[in-house]
């Protein structure tokens, strides 16, 4: 998520991030405008123009996300591209759909949800500059110019409008072929099928664009990269469901004791890589506690003992569960690590450092195998 996109802030709770293509598009504004006006161009009315696709497009994705609340799906993030969104959902909190309301059609219902917004909000442009008295000159080609700014605003949603129902995954015609897809697959193999469509449908346009118009190479580009971005979270999240903890538990780790000092537990923890330790009372585990906690109470209440501070209530899990439910129970208690026992017996860690390197790990390892050549 934050190798190719820049953080906007948070709003309403949601992480919001910039794809680097949003980066490239003024250029390629100023490019177009540039070329169609023999030689000049307005930078004010260009970065105009970007801002008012930016801002299409982040209430087109904020009509998927207001509906997708209703479904009991919460997002956590969502990076902008210049023609969709991608959004991130809180897996511990999504709420199973109703058996009335197939997986399928509830995706379907949330991709339609986009060209909706964007055609009523292209409507309300269209009143609103109408009562206004200005002449806007609505047909006139081409639709999307800077030189117009209040045309743009109305052919930019018009325009999110249409090539969203592009059956390129993950604009909202590819989600429509996607569930059509898992209505005979499971979901994963549903959406690897739409990403290989949409690569190919990008490649068609980028060609496409060199021979005709350089806008159908733009938006070969950015679906594309929205391909990849879906991709990469199809295998991040294959690696969540079908990875075991025992395949990436530490099995090599520091402990301390109740009775252990401030001082001394620090001073173990400064010569241990860890993070986080479990606290051990013979065979048993009796609580956690972070180094950063360790730091916090030494200097608010001086040397003390471990048992005094120390974390009692903590998740447990087992060798066999996955690392879509270690990584639930992390962020539904906002702890940083989880033992695992066996038969009682403590036998690895997995904290939410070691969590989140494997997952890089693994999802890149699987990435190259399947973009290995066969035989």
């Amino acid at each position: 998520m934050r190798s190719w996109s820049i953080p906007l802030g948070r709003f309403f709770g949601i992480d919001v991030r910039l794809h680097i293509t949003f980066l490239i598009l003024p250029l390629f504004v100023f490019w177009t405008e540039y070329a169609a006006h023999q030689g000049s161009a307005n930078a004010g009315s260009d970065v105009g123009m970007v801002g008012i696709i930016l801002a299409c497009v982040a209430a087109h994705e904020a009509g998927h996300i207001l509906v997708a609340r209703r479904f009991g799906m919460i997002p956590k993030a969502v990076i902008l591209l210049p023609l969709t969104g991608v959004t991130l959902f809180d897996e511990s909190r999504v709420e199973k759909p109703r058996p009335d309301t197939p997986v399928w059609k509830r995706e379907i219902r949330l991709a339609l949800v986009g060209p909706l917004v964007s055609l009523v909000l292209a409507s309300v442009a269209v009143v609103g500059i109408t009562a206004t008295g200005r002449g806007i000159e609505l047909w006139k080609w081409p639709f999307l110019q800077a030189a117009n700014l209040p045309r743009s605003l109305v052919w930019a949603n018009l325009y999110l409008a249409g090539l969203n129902l592009i059956p390129a995954y993950p604009l909202d015609g590819g989600r429509i072929l996607r569930a059509l897809f898992i209505r005979t697959m499971d979901p994963s193999a549903a959406a690897r099928r739409a990403v290989s469509i949409s690569n190919a449908i990008s490649m068609v346009l980028m060609v496409a664009g060199l021979f005709s118009d350089s806008w159908l190479t733009m938006v070969g580009v950015i679906i594309f990269s929205a391909a990849q971005l879906e991709e990469r979270a199809i295998i991040f999240q294959s690696v969540l469901d079908n990875v075991r903890l025992e395949e990436v538990m530490l099995t090599d780790f520091a402990t301390l004791s109740p009775a252990d000092t401030l001082e001394d537990a620090l001073e173990k923890a400064v010569h241990s890589l860890q993070d986080d330790f479990p606290v051990v009372r013979g065979s048993d585990m009796v609580g956690v506690i972070s180094r950063q906690r360790i730091l916090d109470a030494l200097r608010a209440e001086g040397n003390g003992y471990v048992q005094a501070v120390m974390n009692k209530i903590f998740e447990v899990s087992v060798r066999q569960d996955s690392l879509g439910s270690a990584f639930r129970k992390l962020t539904a208690r906002s702890s940083s690590i989880i033992p695992v026992v066996d038969d009682q017996r403590l036998v690895g860690i997995v904290t939410l450092q070691n969590l989140m390197h494997s997952m890089t790990l693994l999802a890149e390892s699987r990435r190259l195998r399947r973009n290995e050549p066969e035989g």
